[in-house]
């Protein structure tokens, strides 16, 4: 029973079975990828993390080593009356900068001085120094103090840029020196550009380190500011060296001044998109708060294991779908048979319906037209010439509707069709003795036939006693669309013999303002004017679906 029961729906459901089967272990096999893919990422993101944490540490490292050799300058410097510049460079040899100082641009010497005392400054500096800039006390005056750069080293000529630059008139560098002189500590500035850059831009930062000395005389021993060591650091080099080792996987490293967003960003070493994965970690340096940030690409493929288990998974699916399929292929290949039989057969019939509808109005057109001429006809030779030229008209249309599939024939090509042999016996191209003008319009079958009918019977009278008969006469056919579903098409000869209205109507007339006035089922107007024929009919414009291939009728119950 319940082998019967699994066959049925087996056969009611030939193909969701095996796809449901093929889904519930594809999504098993996707989730066993998911979870060793959560396990690669949470190691990947741990080997970040440490990452990170090790160049962190690097960076603390520095950041204290740099305020150790300041502590100690601002020790040294306290000590002596005036920093001199032999006193500056013994206190810089024995810190081996070649060795100790890498990322960093030197360490300077900045002397408290006040705009009062500018004169009296320079004059002792350029003791020493005679190349020593001039100051602009006058910026000074609203501040009380200036900190010019005194000395730098080493002596480059990188660095002599910055000699004589007052480090209070740039508020990022004064709010650290002030922070400096209240907590008597080392004080990293914010983002700066360094003076020693000119015109480049690259971002950086310096650290201050205030120097007092005993103010002579005073009886609480009074300190007053002397000046402030300092040193200063490209960004990118600073970040550079800490970066002691190659990281473990594709990742990109920024560095920014607070907030990590792109106003304080320092410097990056980035992969040069925005990475799927970020790590942020805290740093502090010379009481500066920073923050490193690390990016990660994330895993642009699986891992091995995650492939093997997809593979496996995916191929085990694969492989019961098939024998599914196998269960029930011969039955889906029967019902594939009859319906395609069912098909042709359809097929067939509609076709034959389709011949059948044509062949009786192909058969009654030229029954009309014999019957016709037989009436109009006084010999056998006219008969047989009036005959064979509107059976040619017929079986010209018929090319052009086989062309086209029997769909839908532009209005222009029937034209052509039938004025084209008159137009080649007067030696003349379509412009010459014939102009056609008018929109582009789809003719329907049967319609494009009794259309070119009409034409044929107009040309024909034409060629005998109208326009066409004569070297200068020419033929005018002009349409235009009247409605969407109806066209006006108008047949104007000029320059040809002079017409009279003729006694009895002719063979042509007749055909056209009967047997095609009938079939297109709009009226034929035709005059017969001094200065030529002038003919107007309606033809009408069908949709596709008027005369797409009949269906069988439906049998009544």
């Amino acid at each position: 029973m319940t082998s019967g029961r699994a066959r049925a729906w087996l056969v009611t459901y030939p193909r969701a079975i095996p796809i449901a089967l093929f889904i519930f272990i594809a999504a098993i096999t996707l989730v066993s990828v998911f979870a060793i893919e959560s396990n690669a990422q949470e190691r990947k993101r741990g080997e970040v993390r440490e990452y990170a944490q090790s160049i962190a540490s690097a960076l603390d490292r520095r950041g204290n080593s740099f305020s150790a050799y300041l502590r100690a300058g601002a020790a040294l410097f306290s000590t002596v009356d005036e920093v001199t510049p032999q006193t500056f460079r013994q206190f810089v040899a024995e810190l081996r900068l070649g060795q100790n100082y890498r990322g960093a641009e030197g360490i300077g010497w900045a002397s408290a001085v006040s705009p009062n005392d500018t004169e009296q400054f320079l004059s002792r500096v350029r003791a020493h120094q005679p190349d020593f800039p001039t100051l602009d006390a006058s910026a000074a005056a609203g501040r009380g103090v200036m900190a010019p750069v005194t000395m730098f080293s080493p002596d480059t000529s990188r660095n002599r840029r910055a000699l004589g630059f007052d480090m209070y008139s740039e508020p990022a560098r004064a709010a650290a020196m002030d922070e400096a002189k209240r907590t008597i500590m080392p004080v990293a500035s914010g983002k700066i550009v360094l003076v020693q850059e000119g015109a480049g831009e690259a971002p950086g930062f310096v650290i201050f380190m205030p120097v007092y000395k005993p103010v002579p005389g005073s009886v609480e021993q009074e300190r007053a500011l002397a000046g402030f060591v300092f040193s200063s650091f490209d960004a990118g080099q600073f970040l550079d060296a800490a970066i002691e080792r190659a990281p473990p996987t594709q990742l990109g490293v920024r560095l920014y001044d607070g907030a990590s967003d792109g106003s304080n960003l320092l410097v990056s070493r980035s992969l040069g998109a925005a990475g799927t994965d970020r790590f942020e970690q805290p740093v502090t340096i010379a009481n500066r708060d920073l923050m490193l940030v690390i990016d990660s690409a994330g895993a642009e493929r699986l891992g091995a294991l995650s492939m093997l288990t997809l593979i496996a998974g995916l191929a085990m699916a694969s492989l019961l779908m098939l024998i599914l399929r196998m269960l029930v292929k011969q039955t889906i290949e029967d019902q594939a048979r009859l319906a395609f039989f069912e098909e042709q057969n359809s097929i067939r019939n509609s076709l034959s319906r389709e011949l059948n509808h044509r062949v009786k109005n192909a058969l009654a057109n030229v029954l009309s037209i014999l019957s016709l001429t037989r009436r109009r006809s006084n010999d056998l030779d006219s008969f047989a010439d009036s005959l064979e030229g509107r059976i040619r008209a017929l079986s010209a249309t018929h090319d052009l509707l086989t062309v086209t599939d029997w769909g839908t024939t532009p209005i222009e090509a029937v034209i052509d069709a039938e004025l084209g042999h008159f137009v080649d016996a007067n030696g003349d191209a379509n412009g010459g003795n014939v102009h056609t003008e008018g929109p582009p319009v789809q003719l329907a079958p049967n319609d494009a036939l009794s259309f070119g009918l009409a034409i044929h019977e107009l040309a024909t009278n034409a060629a005998k006693y109208g326009a066409l008969s004569a070297a200068d006469g020419v033929v005018t056919v002009r349409w235009h669309r009247e409605r969407d579903d109806l066209a006006i098409v108008e047949w104007t000869e000029t320059g040809g013999p002079a017409v009279t209205k003729p006694t009895a109507r002719g063979f042509g007339t007749e055909l056209i303002e009967k047997v095609v006035a009938h079939e297109l089922k709009h009226r034929v107007e035709i005059e017969f004017l001094p200065t030529g024929v002038r003919c107007a009919m309606g033809v009408p414009i069908r949709k596709r679906g008027d005369f797409q291939i009949r269906q069988a009728p439906e049998k009544s119950a």
